[in-house]
């Protein structure tokens, strides 16, 4: 495969907001954070290369040593191969694991309610601008590959596609910003989002959800579209909470029994929200 995800072509902006400039801490470890937030978020997937070094630390605002450093780490961790020759390079060879939900959200602590929030203003903002604007072809020809590659049989990389699909949808609006906002957004919660159980009834509610969203965005009504997107986000965050045994919704506190499921009868209402 060429550089760029597989299903939806990267755009400038998306490439910008992945790989954002390194600005405070330990260079290398923002570094090696950086790249693994591309493969995570299913921007670089197996089988992708990764954006020249040249391009790369001039992105991210690294020294070429840095940089080769923290792909040797990825590389090491199995993530990525680099390959000398013509047609060589960093290629992506797998996505991590999946982390435990209860160790993700004791890492997140009551930023877990705050993150929810934003992902809510940002993507919803980001689907009604994009049924605002004046779509290209190539992104209309995006929006229906991302849609078709979530719609696709099978739960292997899901998570990724659907990453993808709504950072189609943001990138649609025209708008660098909101782009880079719904990128740091899914960064938040990317963790916990991947933790998700593969449920079948809720990937199929939640495609239909993408489905009317993406169909809203094309026929350019952004009132159904932001209607759409905000029942989306919104049954995303009930299932996170119920998964990870929150207490009241807004309250911002995990519950004491860490990642407890919920009960059948509450999963079975939620299985009928978003993801």
């Amino acid at each position: 495969m060429s550089e760029g995800g597989s299903a939806v072509s990267n755009s400038a902006a998306i490439t910008d907001a992945v790989f954002r400039a390194v600005r405070s801490g330990n260079a290398f470890e923002e570094t090696v954070e950086r790249l693994l937030e591309g493969i995570k978020l299913g921007v670089y997937v197996p089988g992708d290369r990764l954006p020249a070094e040249r391009e790369l630390t001039r992105r991210l605002g690294v020294s070429r040593i840095t940089l080769r450093d923290a792909l040797r780490e990825l590389g090491s961790a199995g993530y990525v191969e680099t390959k000398r020759g013509r047609f060589g390079g960093t290629f992506i060879i797998r996505h991590p694991e999946p982390l435990s939900p209860a160790a993700v959200a004791r890492d997140m602590g009551g930023f877990l309610e705050d993150a929810l929030t934003y992902r809510a203003v940002v993507e919803t903002g980001a689907a009604e601008m994009a049924a605002r604007a004046t779509l290209s072809q190539r992104q209309r020809e995006d929006l229906a590959e991302g849609l078709a590659a979530v719609l696709a049989p099978g739960s292997a990389g899901y998570r990724q596609a659907d990453t993808r699909l709504h950072l189609a949808i943001a990138d649609s609006a025209g708008s660098p910003l909101l782009t880079a906002s719904v990128v740091e957004a899914r960064v938040q919660l990317v963790d916990l989002l991947n933790a998700i159980p593969m449920l079948g009834r809720n990937l199929d509610h939640a495609n239909v959800q993408h489905a009317r969203i993406v169909h809203a965005v094309l026929a350019g009504d952004a009132e159904r579209a932001r209607r759409a997107m905000a029942e989306h986000v919104a049954g995303t965050a009930a299932l996170l909470r119920a998964f990870l045994g929150s207490g009241e919704p807004g309250s911002g506190e995990p519950g004491s029994g860490g990642a407890a499921e919920p009960g059948p009868a509450e999963l079975d209402e939620l299985l009928t929200q978003g993801s």
